[in-house]
């Protein structure tokens, strides 16, 4: 039996429907995309308007913000990795290892010790003198869960003033004998109003931005 022949129209066709398919796994779990999609959805629960933003709208801004957040780890994979595999300098093995490293080396900057120590306590591993010497197989699940606490972390902060509104308008109108009305009708106009008085969507694209330097 020859070969494999990746240059094939049929396999090269097949690496990449694979590809694709693993984009979305890609983008949970090597990219900022998991907190920038989870602190803007708490915050539209924050508001109280469920279907305000529309999911589209969510998903779209964060993949976008998304992209702005990892263009210098992007701009390194296409100079070092990306570019001279399409030319042919290097092979696809080279070209997978070069890569490993400047995504690894935005993962590891996020990620919390305590996270990192589990996992290598999970797989039976040595820790490492270095961070960018441990595994992409327990780099990756520690990157995800530190992901998800700063998230939450940035989610709890957001709802506290809205909480606040909350609980004042419902206090007056119990004390007014509404109780037949719901108060999240009456309280979701002075959220709006109060996140856009503060310029909400400038302080909280800012920060989460600004949480990954």
């Amino acid at each position: 039996m020859g070969a494999l022949n990746i240059d094939h129209p049929m396999i090269a066709m097949f690496f990449l429907i694979s590809f694709l398919s693993l984009i979305p796994a890609i983008l949970m779990m090597f990219t900022s995309f998991t907190r920038i999609v989870i602190v803007l959805s708490l915050l539209r629960q924050a508001l109280g308007g469920p279907q305000i933003p529309p999911n589209a709208i969510v998903v779209g801004l964060s993949l976008f913000i998304t992209l702005f957040v990892m263009y210098p780890t992007l701009d390194v994979l296409a100079t070092e990795s990306f570019t001279p595999l399409m030319d042919k300098k290097i092979t696809l093995a080279q070209a997978i290892a070069k890569g490993e490293r400047p995504v690894k080396d935005f993962m590891m900057r996020q990620t919390r010790e305590k996270d990192l120590a589990l996992f290598l306590k999970l797989a039976k591993l040595e820790t490492p003198k270095e961070a960018m010497d441990v595994p992409m197989k327990v780099a990756a699940p520690a990157f995800v869960i530190s992901e998800l606490k700063t998230a939450f972390e940035m989610g709890f902060l957001l709802y506290l003033p809205f909480i606040i509104i909350d609980m004042v308008v419902a206090s007056v109108m119990l004390s007014m004998g509404m109780m037949m009305v719901p108060p999240v009708m009456i309280s979701l106009p002075f959220k709006l109003l109060l996140f856009v008085l503060v310029d909400g969507w400038n302080l909280v694209i800012g920060t989460i931005v600004r949480s990954f330097h």
